[in-house]
């Protein structure tokens, strides 16, 4: 059989677009729109709370939807409440490390060696804000690392100050 011959199946990719929420009303989810992965981070997450049990099953449906099997997180546990060492998605066991990744990030794992960097919003975040730190942590040109991203969209106390003006 020529190597023209056999088969060949792509190795999932980001899709061209997503930008959805991951269920009605909770966590949003974005990624990057290229497929090259060519910028510091390859998406965002904006998780509602800090519950890592209630928040992470649906960011790890919804990445398997486009990206295949999950098979490691990796969080900072500090900025979690109670980081168990694995959890059971949709009858796969998702193994989740307590790495110092800082608490704006999220080390998502495909395979073996697959690594997938989220920045996450905050969860207290205004939605503007958030929309604004989504929007440049997926852009393809993107050098800036999470904290840098969120510091730049989040609104400071002279900007709440000047948005209310009976502060």
């Amino acid at each position: 059989m020529a190597d023209s011959d056999t088969p060949h199946t792509p190795p999932l990719l980001l899709p061209s677009a997503i930008h959805q929420a991951i269920q009605p009303g909770t966590a949003l989810l974005r990624l990057e729109t290229t497929q090259s992965r060519e910028g510091l981070l390859d998406g965002a997450w904006w998780p509602r709370t800090r519950d890592i049990e209630t928040e992470l099953p649906a960011l790890i449906s919804a990445l398997a939807g486009h990206l295949g099997p999950i098979s490691r997180v990796g969080v900072d546990a500090s900025a979690w409440n109670g980081v168990p060492t694995r959890l059971v998605i949709d009858d796969q066991v998702v193994h989740l490390d307590s790495d110092p990744v800082g608490d704006d990030t999220v080390l998502v794992t495909r395979g073996h060696n697959d690594h997938f960097a989220l920045l996450v919003v905050p969860p207290d975040t205004t939605a503007d804000a958030a929309r604004e730190a989504m929007a440049r942590a997926v852009r393809a040109d993107n050098i800036a690392q999470a904290s840098q991203i969120l510091i730049a969209t989040t609104p400071g106390p002279a900007d709440a100050a000047a948005a209310d003006p009976d502060a």
